[in-house]
Order: structure tokens, then sequence, then C-alpha cells
């Protein structure tokens, strides 16, 4: 794939968090640590901003074909027992004739913080390593290093971007989602129907297997009224048959007016 190709040919530099400190890509990609202060639940928001320079671009949780997978490592954090992230509904990108999901200009990532210890500030400290395209691909990892208190005021900027999330299967009016599986050369095939309205243009399907050891295709995606179809491949890591639990299987339509979240598929 390019993006394994470019990832090992180029170093990996690394850029600060926040507005004050200057890395080696602050022309192409800047972090800013926004604190959303604590939740009824106990918990403590933050956002991830990331600001991409123009013609730039990142990806989401799953990158497609031609895209860097993004890692979070939240170990050197204090008082945190959890991180809970969100994403905005992502854009499909044409990349060397190879599909990619991500965002260009800026995006805020919504972290749900679970504190170790209740009512106590936390120090969020951890390493993102991610993959920023334009004519060239280039791995960066971002440092991250900010204290969070819990009487930080409301953010409207992560209000938001947990706004900007997918809707729900029920939100968008999904009343049926079944997967057929057939025996492909390399591993199955999958050819997902879901009854749901437009949600409009040229909707892609994004499929996520739900175990890393599986890899999904690009999917070809078609629409005949109010039922979207959408073909992918399956490949498992060690090559050969393997089971698919359907009920781990998440899809993701993107469409020009929303995106939907569909958890899981009956047989069909």
């Amino acid at each position: 794939m390019l993006a394994s190709v470019l990832t090992a040919a180029c170093a990996l530099l690394t850029v600060q968090s926040g507005t004050a400190q200057a890395g080696p890509l602050d022309n192409v990609i800047r972090l800013e640590v926004i604190d959303g202060g604590a939740t009824d639940r106990g918990t403590h928001l933050a956002g991830l901003r990331l600001t991409l320079a123009p013609g730039w671009k990142t990806y989401w949780r799953s990158p497609g074909d031609a895209g860097i997978p993004p890692q979070f490592d939240w170990r050197g954090s204090d008082n945190l027992r959890a991180v809970a992230m969100s994403w905005p509904a992502p854009h499909a990108f044409d990349q060397s004739g190879l599909r990619s999901i991500g965002y260009k200009g800026s995006v805020v990532l919504p972290l749900e913080l679970t504190p170790a210890q209740a009512a106590r500030p936390i120090r969020l400290r951890g390493l993102i390593d991610l993959g920023v395209c334009s004519d060239v691909c280039i791995p960066a990892q971002l440092e991250v290093d900010a204290a969070l208190t819990p009487d930080a005021p409301r953010s409207s900027a992560i209000a938001a971007a947990l706004a900007a999330r997918p809707y729900s299967a029920a939100e968008a009016g999904v009343t049926s989602v079944t997967c057929t599986l057939a025996p492909s050369d390399d591993g199955l095939q999958i050819t997902a129907r879901i009854a749901m309205p437009p949600a409009g243009g040229t909707e892609v399907a994004v499929i996520e297997p739900g175990n890393p050891q599986i890899w999904a295709s690009e999917t070809e995606t078609r629409r005949d009224g109010q039922t979207l179809t959408a073909t992918g491949e399956l490949i498992h890591a060690e090559g050969g048959a393997f089971a698919l639990d359907r009920s781990r299987l998440r899809l993701t339509v993107l469409g020009e007016r929303y995106a939907v979240d569909i958890r899981g598929c009956q047989p069909g």
C-alpha cells in the first residue's frame, strides 16, 4: 500500500501541543488541547483541535486504502482511568486513485475522560501518531501535555464537534441491515444491504470488521430506492478461512447531508 511505503520511507517528526510551542510541522498541522471542564457524570470533557494547512488532510479512525490510521497513547497521564473518543463525521477523498477517509481544514476530536480520583485535576499527557497528506504523506507524532481543571467552563467547540457526529441508525431512519457472506479468493466477500433514506449525493459506505486482524477493502456502493447496498472484501491477517462476528461489525454511511453510524447486521 502507498501509505505503508511512505510511512517506512519518512522519518518520524514531532510537534508540540499548544499554541506557544513551535515544531517542525507547525506549517502543516497544529494541535491545541481544549479544556471542557467536569460533567454531571463525574467525567471530564476535553477536545483535540487539529488545524491543517490548506491542501493538507489527516485521517479518520478507519482511514481507507490510502490512509494512515491514527494511534493514541495516554499512558503518561496523571489521574486518568479511561478515555472515550468521539469522531465527527469525516469526508471521503480520492488519493492517487484510492479512497481515503479523513478531515481537512480544522477538526475537534472530543474526549470524555474518567479520572482515577473524582474531583481532582487530570494531567493529560500522551503521544498521537497520525498521517498528514497533500502531494506526499508524512507520518507525524504530536505530543500532548495539558493540565485540565474540573471548574473549566463549557466549550462551544467541543459541543459543536459532538453535534457533528454521525447519526445513529435510529436517528437516520434505518429499518434493517443485513450482511451476506460468500467465499472469495483471499477471504470473504461481504454484501451489506441497508434500508435507509438517502443521505445525499454520492454515498460512501465504510466497513469496520470489529477485529483488528481482519482488513476490509474499499466498498462499491449503489442505491436502489430506499436500499443502499455496499459490497467489499474481508481478509484475515493470517490468511485462509475465518469466522466473522456480525454483531461487532460497524458500517458508516457518508453522504452530503449527514453520516450514519450502524452497529452490527443480521444474516441476509
